[in-house]
């Protein structure tokens, strides 16, 4: 079957979802689709689209089998909602324009956030008469109404109609999560439209390597007790609690703390550890993506980190910690997602989120215990494995196409192009 995933990140973006979308694309591709992926330049957390993009030209590659149309695409400075909002528009109008001159499609799927893609996806699909899938990763508005960072009544009223429209006109609805299920539910969408498919890690790419490697060594952290976040640096993870743990633990001159990564909070925080003497922390830039099995393996122990009230939320950087066969310390809430998985692989630790302190025991309980540390990285790796690799989560998609698509259309009478 043809499928258009219309994504506004995928490799080399370094956004979160990047890396998702794009082994998504590939697992159908092994499944015998005929993927076409049509995503903005790369621009993830520069300011602008990467070295080697740019311009108002649409660029057509093909890569490992799958073609892909990249857009020109706004990016706004600031991180306002003014900005992001003009920034998924010209996606929008840009990535539609270029999707309508390929062939039609049997099926579309595209994520959430952007919230905005749901429109572009339902005109498609009317044009095409094809049914689309609606992949929530972040339940939006949701998730930014509680992050205090959307707060105008008109603009979210916007964003429920847009919402209500979405989930209407799909003809499913997929969530990484059961309790965005319940948030989707309780929106009046059907259950039997909603489909529960967690994100996945490339167990191929990201895998157990050798504590000692060449990242290590060029970083320095052979000789330390290394404790490594890598991820957005954002108002929903609330890294002051990584500074107050380090604080905590200045006295133990093995412990060295690497943050890697950037985000709006990522400025203040560096200047609040360094009014803070926090010389054991160390904030790294994001890594190109083929150094990333090194930078995770480096890692003594990981972090992942959400504010109090996040139980939903699923960061996908919790699969690659367990692919990498590292365990891992999770502060957050008892009831939430990240703390159900940790707890049933039994591939970490699972503290109260926003208490330094606790964060901190967590360390020292894991630092003091090698034999812990390596049990639980194994049972980190066996379980993503088992359930969350790429393999895996494309063959529910796989199966969720085949039963929306009755008739997919004939190949060689519609042939996809690049216009």
């Amino acid at each position: 079957m043809r499928v258009l995933l219309l994504t506004l990140c995928y490799l080399p973006d370094a956004a979160p979802n990047a890396p998702l979308m794009t082994a998504l694309a590939e697992g159908l591709r092994d499944l015998g689709h005929e993927v076409l992926v049509v995503t903005a330049f790369p621009h993830y957390g520069q300011g602008r689209p990467y070295t080697g993009y740019g311009g108002w030209r649409v660029t057509n590659e093909r890569r490992n089998g799958i073609r892909i149309s990249r857009t020109p695409i706004y990016v706004g400075k600031g991180g306002s909602n003014a900005s992001k909002i003009l920034s998924w528009l010209s996606f929008n109008l840009i990535g539609t324009w270029v999707a309508l001159k390929a062939a039609p499609a049997d099926v579309i799927i595209s994520p959430s956030p952007p919230p905005t893609l749901g429109l572009s996806e339902w005109l498609l699909a009317s044009l095409w008469r094809v049914p689309y899938v609606y992949n929530v990763q972040d339940v939006y508005p949701d998730v930014a109404i509680e992050q205090g960072l959307l707060t105008n009544p008109q603009l979210i009223a916007l964003l429920r109609k847009l919402e209500r429209l979405v989930y209407g006109k799909a003809a499913a609805v997929t969530v990484v999560s059961e309790a965005h299920r319940d948030n989707v539910l309780s929106k009046g969408v059907p259950c039997q439209k909603i489909a529960v498919i967690p994100n996945f890690v490339d167990t191929d790419f990201m895998r157990p390597l050798p504590r000692h490697n060449p990242w290590s060594a060029q970083q320095g952290m052979d000789d330390h007790f290394a404790v490594t976040y890598a991820g957005n640096i954002g108002a929903s993870q609330g890294l002051e609690t990584l500074l107050g743990a380090a604080s905590r633990l200045k006295t133990h001159e093995d412990i060295a703390f690497l943050v890697i990564g950037r985000g709006a909070a990522r400025a203040a925080l560096e200047a609040r550890a360094r009014a803070s003497g926090l010389d054991n922390v160390r904030f790294l830039t994001l890594q190109p993506r083929e150094r990333l099995p090194e930078v995770y393996a480096t890692a003594d122990v990981h972090l992942v980190l959400l504010r109090r009230g996040i139980t939903g939320s699923m960061p996908s950087k919790t699969y690659s910690i367990m692919a990498s066969g590292r365990p891992l310390v999770a502060a957050v809430e008892p009831q939430s997602e990240v703390a159900s998985l940790v707890q049933r692989a039994g591939a970490g630790l699972v503290v109260s989120p926003e208490d330094p302190e606790a964060l901190a025991e967590g360390i020292l309980t894991l630092r003091s215990d090698r034999e812990k540390r390596r049990t639980m990285g194994e049972g980190g790796r066996a379980h993503v494995a088992e359930h969350y690799s790429k393999q895996a989560v494309a063959s529910q998609y796989d199966a969720l196409i085949r039963r929306l698509v009755t008739r997919p259309r004939t190949r060689g009478r519609h042939v996809w192009h690049h216009g």
